[in-house]
């Protein structure tokens, strides 16, 4: 057996230590002060269960509230949360987790590795949790029988004792410790949320930093500190998650001195609007986990054609998009992977902007110019007014470069996501087929396999362009199998980076851009480290936040 305590060697960091004076060395004596952060783009919270998630912005709450055996650091490193430490065999497919000695809810009750195990089982379970969740599960042996009605337990998660949980997979996986970091995966009490009822939104516990208080619909969650959470009460005594309607109402209350905090990685701060704040300004830029990208359809012309996507990808300028269109407030996307996301630090050569190379690849495709080829149409979601601007501007670029005119093809966003399934069943359906698509992936959890595999794989059931190659296949299927220490963790990464290589020089996907989510946070709020996770902005020690009571 080997010991392990991360999952990932390398990881992004984006932290703010207040937006004043350092944090001290030690926590306050004592909880004090409320925090207030804003929830924007939220009405009402109508549940609090990890087996149940809602919007990014309504699962902010039970990132908070409460807690699995895993957690993300500030690196984006998995550490221990509720298990104090774990062993992984040498085949990567039994995972050995030991419990903390302290571990309790929010009402003070023990935990036991049994609480874990139904835990995951009912996240699983058709009464109680979704199929979504069994997407993270579904390599625990036994987690399809019981997503299938035809098992209550999952036989692949056994208590070897109070304090004793162990895993076993079907085959290794070495992204395996950063799923278990997603809220699916999280304790919640025994029976607590099925005999509360609608109750539950009202006085929610689990095993995290903090517990509710009061929920005033339409207003705001009040949450207080756990004073049994096994790392120590949080440094504020409470935290208050106002709701609004919109990032510009979020805003202006972060304005007018109503929050401490304002912004997520899904409903940042507005960029436009931050010279408003002359005083008491504190602002953080944080990359997100997501990339906007351009997906084809491989399997009919003229996109069947590598050098025809090759064209066209080469045909767009990224960096015109990011200022034009955007005016800098995104990263133009040079590979899959987002800029700090592990394995991103490999190097890898982008397929740039490239007017004469675009051409030259046209014609190596057989055509002479754009002319030639037969009608194509960009297919996104004309809700978004940026997305049209951003699809005016690609157009322009295929025409000048290329000599093509495209069509722009603004559909609503259920059409859209009604037509990009419809790609997994018949990509050559003339009146659902999708040619080219402005699409969009946020990461779930920090691992390349999250954005390599699983959208481009020939077999993932994510693959909407049905883009395939066989020695990429093969790449992927090695990283994902590797799990163990650091010389495995450098390997696993080595070969996302070939297949990486591999679906850039291809145009499996062209990412385009990565958006940038920033933070409003006054100096009055201190010892905050926040990290832009796939899970939104956490916060990695909840026990050095502190506020200064005064306004």
């Amino acid at each position: 057996m080997r010991a392990c305590s991360l999952s990932v060697l390398f990881m992004f960091l984006f932290v703010l230590v207040g937006c004043g004076p350092q944090a001290p060395a030690t926590p306050p004596e004592g909880p004090a002060g409320t925090l207030r952060w804003s929830l924007a783009g939220v009405n009402q919270i109508s549940r609090l269960d990890p087996a149940r998630l809602g919007s990014n912005q309504e699962n902010i709450p039970i990132y908070l509230i409460f807690a699995g055996l895993v957690r993300l650091n500030e690196n984006l490193e998995v550490v221990g949360e509720g298990a104090e430490r774990w062993t992984v065999s040498d085949d990567g497919t039994i995972y050995t987790f030991t419990l903390r000695p302290n571990l309790r809810y929010g009402d003070g009750s023990e935990v036991t590795a049994q609480h874990f195990a139904d835990t995951l089982a009912r996240t699983v379970a058709p009464e109680t949790g979704s199929e979504f969740a069994l997407r993270f599960l579904a390599n625990v042996v036994g987690a399809r029988e019981v997503a299938a009605g035809e098992a209550t337990s999952i036989a692949g998660v056994e208590v070897l004792d109070e304090q004793t949980l162990r895993i076993t997979l079907e085959s290794p996986r070495g992204y395996f410790l950063s799923q278990l970091s997603y809220a699916f995966t999280f304790l919640v009490p025994p029976g607590q949320i099925e005999a509360a009822g609608d109750a539950w939104v009202g006085q929610a516990f689990g095993s995290g930093p903090f517990r509710v208080k009061q929920y005033d619909p339409g207003e705001r969650l009040l949450l207080e500190g756990n004073p049994y959470y096994w790392a120590g009460p949080p440094g504020v005594a409470e935290l208050e998650l106002r709701l609004y309607p919109s990032t510009d109402a979020a805003f202006t209350a972060y304005k007018d001195g109503e929050v401490d905090v304002m912004g997520s990685v899904q409903a940042a701060a507005p960029i436009e609007r931050l010279d408003e704040v002359t005083v008491g300004a504190g602002f953080l830029t944080l990359s997100a986990p997501t990339v906007r990208y351009l997906g084809f359809n491989n399997v009919m012309p003229p996109f069947s054609n590598t050098f025809v996507r090759q064209a066209f990808a080469q045909a767009v300028d990224k960096r015109a998009i990011a200022e034009q269109v955007f005016a800098g407030r995104v990263a133009p996307a040079e590979r899959i992977l987002p800029t700090g996301f592990p394995g991103s630090q490999i190097p890898i050569e982008p397929l740039r902007f490239d007017p004469v190379g675009a051409r030259a690849a046209l014609g190596l495709a057989g055509f002479v110019s754009g002319s030639e080829l037969p009608p194509v149409a960009l297919t996104y979601d004309r809700s978004d007014p940026v997305l049209s601007q951003v699809a005016e501007l690609l157009q322009r670029g295929w025409r000048e470069t290329l000599g093509i005119e495209v069509r722009l093809d603004g559909v609503p966003t259920s059409e859209l996501i009604n037509r990009l399934d419809n790609m997994l069943v018949d990509p050559t359906n003339p009146e659902m087929a999708l040619q080219i698509y402005l699409s969009v992936w946020t990461a779930d959890y920090p691992d390349p396999q999250n954005f390599i595999s699983l959208q481009l794989h020939s077999q993932s059931p994510f693959n909407n362009g049905r883009w395939a190659n066989e020695r990429f296949d093969e790449l992927v299927e090695q990283a994902d199998a590797l799990s163990g220490d650091n010389p495995a963790q450098r390997e696993r990464l080595e070969l996302y980076r070939e297949a990486e290589q591999i679906a850039l020089n291809e145009v499996g996907w062209l990412p385009l851009y990565s958006p940038q989510a920033t933070l409003a946070v006054r100096p009055t709020v201190h010892g905050l480290v926040a990290t832009a996770s796939p899970q939104g902005i956490i916060a990695t020690d909840w026990t050095r936040v502190r506020v200064e009571e005064s306004r």
